[in-house]
């Protein structure tokens, strides 16, 4: 990681930004605080006894155990942490297992996602992931292999609020006071997340939706309708520069 390479060494702040298809081209989303939410990945290895799926009586099925602990897992959001804290999200992205229509599977794969704000309600979510996994596994004879963090850890992305209030009137120069935007925490995270925490950070979004896609339609960033209008990106450069500038007050390009 460039961060353990010695990137950030001697640096006083660092300024970052993420296009955004759900903001108008021409606008910034900002944030002070917690901008974007941790993440942790995990893997889910569940061992049961592979049987013939006409005698499920004769195995034990990863399936089924599967099935159970998605469900059981989203009873940690909604009943174990006080949502009116802090947003946190579990999500089980993809399911390995099985090979045959007529045959239970000895082992299956479950990987996912968890975002949380909240570093208590982080180690809550922990705990409570690995006791609903481990006994919902146990309660059809299974047994489960937990990996989390897996293969992602990033912290909060946080915006140092003294810098984002010392550089929010660059940013309405530069785009506009009407079009620089206070938005809510976004459960998506970021490796800038990693900088920021050596150096005051702030990281903004720069709209990339086209001015002609009425207001009601919305689309998401890793779908197969994700767009955006390139032209966006020039905001992008401009406000980059003038943080940069204003900050080592240097001036500004308009």
């Amino acid at each position: 990681m460039m961060v353990k390479e010695g990137v950030m060494e001697d640096v006083d702040v660092i300024f970052g930004l993420h296009i955004a298809a759900r903001s108008y081209v021409g606008t910034i989303d900002y944030r002070p605080l917690g901008m974007m939410a941790a993440v942790d990945d995990f893997r889910i290895i569940l061992h049961g006894k592979q049987a013939h799926g006409s005698a499920p009586w004769l195995g034990i099925d990863p399936v089924v155990t599967a099935a159970q602990i998605i469900n059981n897992l989203q009873t940690i959001v909604s009943r174990s942490l006080e949502l009116t804290k802090a947003a946190a999200v579990v999500t089980v992205g993809a399911i390995h297992g099985g090979i045959r229509s007529n045959i239970i599977p000895e082992e299956l794969e479950m990987l996912g996602t968890i975002r949380t704000f909240d570093p208590q309600m982080r180690e809550t979510l922990h705990r409570r992931f690995r006791e609903i996994v481990n006994h919902t596994a146990a309660s059809n004879g299974a047994t489960a292999d937990i990996a989390l963090p897996y293969s992602a850890h990033n912290p909060v992305t946080y915006n140092d609020p003294d810098l984002t209030n010392q550089m929010l009137p660059t940013l309405q120069r530069t785009a506009g006071a009407d079009n620089v935007h206070l938005i809510d925490a976004i459960t998506g995270a970021e490796d800038f997340s990693f900088f920021a925490q050596e150096a005051p950070g702030l990281f903004v979004f720069i709209g990339g939706k086209p001015l002609s896609v009425p207001e009601e339609v919305s689309v998401s960033h890793h779908t197969p309708d994700f767009f955006v209008d390139e032209s966006g990106m020039k905001l992008g450069v401009r406000t980059l520069l003038n943080l940069t500038l204003d900050y080592m007050e240097a001036g500004s390009i308009q």
